[in-house]
C-alpha cells in the first residue's frame, strides 16, 4: 500500500519557538489525517527532522510503499545525497541533531522511504497545509520542552 507523508517545521527565530505539521495520507483508502505539535525553544532544522521522525514512528507496517515530501534541503539530501550511511560510518561525529539522526536511520532502516523534496512556499497544496500547522503548533500556548536541544544550549560554551 502506497502511504504519502507530507511534512514541515517552523521555527520564530532560530533558535526559538518552533512546531511541526504532518499530513499522511493513504490514496487508496482515502484516508488521510494531520499531526502537529510545538516546542518553546528548539530550531528549524530539527523541527523539519522531527516531523518526519515522528511521522515514521506512526507506521503500523514495514511492508507498505512510503514517500516523504519535504521542503527542506536538510533532510531530504541526508538521503538522495546519501549524507546519512557517512554520517553512520563516522559514528556520527561532528553531525547536527545526533539524536533525531540517529532515530530518524533506525526508522528508515524499517521503512525504506523515498524522499522527496519540494520547493517550500510555491503553492504546493499539502505544504502549504502543512506548514500552517507547524506555524500553529509553535504558537500555541501549550508548548513542549525540547529536552535534547535545551539541554545541549543549556552546556555548551556559548
Amino acid at each position: 500500500m502506497r502511504i504519502e507523508i507530507y511534512t514541515d517545521g517552523a521555527c520564530s527565530g532560530n533558535p526559538g519557538k518552533g512546531g511541526y505539521g504532518i499530513l499522511m495520507r493513504v490514496p487508496e483508502k482515502k484516508y488521510q489525517k494531520t499531526f502537529s505539535k510545538g516546542f518553546r525553544k528548539t530550531t528549524n532544522n530539527r523541527m523539519e527532522l522531527l516531523a518526519v521522525v515522528t511521522a515514521l514512528e506512526k507506521l503500523k507496517s514495514p511492508d507498505n510503499d512510503i514517500h516523504i515530501y519535504t521542503d527542506s534541503k536538510y533532510v531530504a539530501d541526508a538521503i538522495n545525497q546519501d549524507w546519512l550511511s557517512g554520517w553512520i560510518k563516522r559514528g556520527w561525529k561532528n553531525v547536527k541533531n545526533p539524536d533525531l539522526w540517529q532515530k530518524f536511520a533506525a526508522l528508515y532502516n524499517i521503512h525504506k522511504p523515498k524522499m522527496h523534496w519540494v520547493k517550500g512556499h510555491a503553492g504546493h497544496f499539502e505544504n502549504e497545509l502543512c506548514d500552517k500547522l507547524a506555524v500553529a503548533a509553535a504558537s500555541s500556548p501549550n508548548l513542549e520542552i525540547d529536552t535534547y536541544f535545551e539541554n545541549l544550549e543549556n552546556n555548551s560554551l556559548f
